[in-house]
């Protein structure tokens, strides 16, 4: 065929699938998928250190001797023996024209003669019939090449021949078919096949057209006087309906010559193509592999003769495999189904489903099945078998979780007819002793977030709470995700700025593409969104060029993108620099545009700030935190750096896991405080190893996605640990030189003698890995946001912990153990020691020059953080005090507003306005 060809493992690879843009991704899925098979046979012992992987590939019931693509094509014609004619002869042209075509087949094959290897009784699993004029030199060599098979064929395999001349057959235009009929007719399986051998030799034909009589050729141990009264006694007439036959049934042109197994018909188009002996070798072994073989073991239990036996192979193969292939049935059957087995009848009377699950009960995928099948129930009438298939041993529970899975029947109403608030997931009979956490797991584009609960969702603890807990969420964004790569390159576009929003504004959303596989991800609802480079510097050097997976033409100016299903939108795009821009570096120094958020409005209140100014003076904190107590500390942690700065400050927290109720204070806190601040979100890209504990997934979050969450106008952000207490000015540690290092961490403390024994970064992997450097503390860190991204840093750190955290031994602490790991591709400046003072592991005397105090978990102790605080931080108190009395005027003030609607609503008349749904 046409070139080039690829062979991936011996697979020759289709041509769309050659196509070089595609090839790199193409060549990716099937390593994925070979993987998986070379998987699978490790586990089951099939390949062990012992076995040759080539070897083992090459005895695969899918590894065929050569590739024929006319063979092994997917598209297949069959003939249909189902007919069982009145009328069974071919020598009457006239009644054989009439019969219908499946009508005429019956005829052929019951007329048919073989060619035999042997000559005892034996069961052919694969019958061919050649058609050809054998008066032709292509007709000859393809039935010789058939013949020539059969011969050395190791399974049993028998060969017809059909004419199919190029003119009206005569006496004289068809003398060598009818020679080799009458041999068939009159001769043994030996003989017979000798003699055609002989015949089809072109010496002889030569030798023959010079006028040399057949009667010379026969050889000895024939029947010579059977064979010549044969001959010269044969009618034309069965040549003149084998020729109608080939062209109203086999649909061949005259001439045109063909090869037919077990039923399967395949045309050669034309004189050139070949169909050499390896190419029958190769027909043979799908032909018996397919299914010859089974209907053959089958057939020979019925004890018939072998000739009828070997035409109902031949019938019976063309009619299973003519037919549309659906799945194979499995039936599971179990030696004992008394024990570990649920069994759940039926409703009797009706059609019903045969479910059998078999599952690990003690694992997520069997807390998620059992509710399907619960469901799945309702809606059809099955008759269900789950077995328990547990593991012998276990080291620890492997299950730590109460789960649901939100499914429900039908859309529900209400008796009144108005419709439910929203599928609801409901625990009952919850152990009430430990601590329990609410988490969501959601579709990957989904992003959804708490909207109402006055419960700490991180920390219920059923004993205290009279009652119900209940927690509202809300489907918030559908998240539009995508690759991008640079179509000079090949690499993708670092630090490249999206925009997505709609034609009355075009910037609602934005983001930035990662060097991780090109990927980036917008927030958006269901509509027709318009996807554009950010303006600025993105716009300046790249256009983009193509993309895959919108709903706009190539060609199009805008790039539009529907999102009408609540499915994962992946989309592809293409940029390119423009040809004037092609040394300019997105990220270059000192040359960056207006950053990502910059022109949203301000959440908070506080004096305005010029631009320039704010850039400058702006103090950017960024801090995470989840469930109640935690966010009680942050407050503190707030009100500790605005009491020592005189810089306006910029809080960044990360929306996903803050609590509707410190939602709905923040901004009252910011306008009271004077500060501003602002709530980003990422959610967890589905390529990036996902984390199950919400503590480590928070984490994950601090160090992970600092080069995408921020801005590209920020220049440097500080994390301040929820529980930390700040007694300096943070401006300071802003102003710090890293002298290189794209971040600073401060080292742990050495001083407290009596915490030695824990110290673990101080023997093992970590005292070989660090060599003469430090182990230093996630719990205060600065950000250099602009060498951060020049220097790849979160691409590099998500890399490693891609390779790292598949091993749950490894990243114990993730936060900064990652970091830590990565000391030697991205640097660590060491802050000052006085940055960061923590109880367990510094001693009484550092306390007094500590520019923040960090209520670090102590693991000889285990004091609780609340107590820790008090005791250790005398201010604690004070700061703590004056957020209760702020939150309680601000609770006072709410109450108050909704009171005077209230009233307001009940003295206006009633409104009643239409209805309307929501989505």
């Amino acid at each position: 065929g046409a070139l080039p060809v690829g062979l991936f493992n011996g697979i020759p690879l289709r041509s769309e699938e050659m196509d070089p843009e595609e090839l790199e991704t193409v060549l990716l899925q099937k390593i994925m998928e070979t993987t998986n098979f070379f998987q699978r046979a490790v586990f089951m012992g099939q390949i062990t250190e012992s076995v040759d992987v080539v070897d083992f590939l090459m005895e695969q019931a899918n590894v065929v001797p050569r590739i024929n693509p006319l063979i092994l094509s997917s598209e297949r014609r069959y003939l249909d023996f189902t007919s069982s004619p009145v009328a069974d002869d071919w020598d009457d042209t006239t009644m054989f024209s009439y019969l219908e075509s499946k009508d005429k087949t019956a005829v052929v094959s019951k007329k048919m003669k073989y060619f035999i290897r042997d000559e005892e009784e034996v069961l052919y699993g694969v019958t061919m019939w050649i058609v050809a004029d054998i008066e032709q030199p292509s007709g000859r060599q393809l039935l010789q090449n058939a013949l020539k098979h059969m011969k050395s064929s190791s399974s049993n395999c028998r060969v017809g021949v059909i004419n199919n001349p190029s003119g009206k057959p005569t006496e004289d235009n068809s003398a060598l078919y009818r020679a080799v009929w009458a041999s068939l007719l009159t001769q043994s399986s030996k003989n017979m096949l000798d003699f055609t051998l002989k015949l089809l030799k072109e010496e002889n034909v030569e030798l023959l057209k010079q006028g040399t009589k057949i009667k010379h050729l026969l050889k000895q141990g024939m029947d010579h006087d059977a064979f010549e009264k044969k001959f010269n006694t044969m009618e034309v007439d069965f040549l003149h309906s084998q020729q109608k036959y080939c062209k109203e049934v086999l649909k061949l042109k005259a001439g045109q010559r063909a090869v037919v197994s077990n039923g399967r018909v395949l045309s050669l188009l034309d004189e050139e193509e070949e169909f050499s002996v390896e190419d029958f070798h190769l027909l043979e072994k799908i032909t018996l592999h397919t299914s010859a073989e089974k209907i053959k073991s089958k057939i020979k239990q019925m004890n018939l003769n072998a000739q009828k036996a070997s035409d109902l192979i031949m019938k019976v193969d063309a009619l299973l495999t003519a037919s549309p292939k659906g799945e194979a049935r499995k039936d599971v059957k179990f030696l004992k189904d008394k024990h570990s087995v649920l069994q759940l009848a039926q409703r009797e009377d009706e059609v019903f489903y045969d479910v059998v699950a078999i599952v690990d009960p003690l694992t997520r995928v069997a807390q998620k099945l059992a509710p399907l099948l619960v469901v799945l129930g309702q809606v059809v009438n099955m008759k269900v078998q789950v077995f328990m298939n547990c593991r012998a041993k276990l080291s620890e529970m492997p299950l730590k979780s109460f789960y649901r899975y939100v499914l429900e029947l039908d859309v529900s109403f209400f008796g009144n007819n108005s419709l439910s608030p929203g599928p609801v997931a409901r625990f009952t009979e919850i152990p009430e002793s430990p601590l329990l956490t609410l988490n969501m797991i959601t579709p990957e584009s989904w992003m959804v977030e708490a909207v109402r609960s006055p419960y700490d969702l991180d920390n219920i603890h059923l004993q205290e709470v009279s009652g119900v807990v209940n927690a509202e969420y809300e489907l918030e964004y559908l998240l539009l995700e995508g690759h991008c790569f640079d179509l000079s390159t090949g690499q993708p576009p670092r630090g490249l700025q999206f925009t997505l929003g709609m034609r009355q504004e075009p910037l609602m959303h934005d983001t930035i593409v990662m060097a991780n596989l090109g990927y980036f991800q917008l927030k958006a609802n269901p509509g027709a969104w318009i996807l554009r480079l950010r303006e600025g510097r993105s716009e300046d050097i790249y256009q983009i060029q193509a993309h895959d997976g919108t709903d706009s033409p190539v060609d199009a100016g805008d790039v539009i993108v529907v999102l009408n299903s609540f499915h994962s939108k992946i989309i592809k795009v293409r940029v390119q620099k423009k040809p004037d821009k092609l040394n300019e570096d997105l990220l270059s120094e000192g040359t960056e545009s207006k950053g990502l958020w910059d022109s949203i409005t301000s959440f908070a209140g506080g004096p305005s700030v010029d631009e320039n100014d704010k850039k400058k003076d702006v103090l950017n904190i960024f801090s995470v935190a989840s469930g109640h107590l935690y966010e009680r500390f942050l407050r503190i942690m707030m009100l500790s750096v605005l009491q020592h700065t005189k810089t306006p400050v910029k809080f960044w927290f990360l929306k996903n896991y803050l609590s509707p109720s410190f939602k709905d204070t923040i901004s009252h806190m910011a306008k009271a405080y004077g500060f501003q601040y602002e709530l980003v979100q990422y959610k967890w890209p589905r390529w990036l190893h996902q984390q199950t504990e919400k503590q480590r997934i928070i984490w994950g979050y601090k160090i992970l996605f600092l080069d995408v969450l921020f801005p590209l106008a920020v220049d440097k952000i500080i994390f301040v640990d929820a529980d930390q207490i700040v007694r300096a000015d943070l401006k300071e540690l802003r102003d710090l030189a890293l002298e290189g290092a794209p971040y600073g961490y401060t080292p742990f403390c050495d001083s407290r003698k009596e915490m030695e024994g824990y110290r673990f970064w101080k023997t093992g992997y970590w005292a070989s890995h660090l060599g003469h450097r430090k182990y230093h503390i996630s719990a205060l860190y600065v950000v250099d946001l602009k060498k951060f991204r020049k220097i790849a840093a979160g691409d590099r750190l998500r890399g490693q912990y891609q390779a790292l955290s598949q091993d749950p031994n490894s990243l114990s602490n993730l936060d900064q153990d990652l970091p830590n790991n990565m000391i030697h591709q991205v640097a660590i400046k060491s802050l000052p020691q006085e940055w960061l003072w923590c109880e367990t592991w510094c001693d009484d005397n550092s306390k007094t020059t500590a520019k923040t105090i960090d209520l670090c978990n102590n693991p000889k102790t285990k004091e609780p953080k609340l107590s820790a605080a008090v005791r250790i931080v005398p201010e604690w108190s004070k700061y703590d005090n004056e957020i209760k009395q702020f939150l309680k005027r601000v609770k006072e003030e709410k109450e108050k507003i909704t009171q005077g609607r209230a009233s307001s609503s009940s003295s206006s008349p009633q409104h009643t306005g239409t209805r309307r749904d929501e989505l």
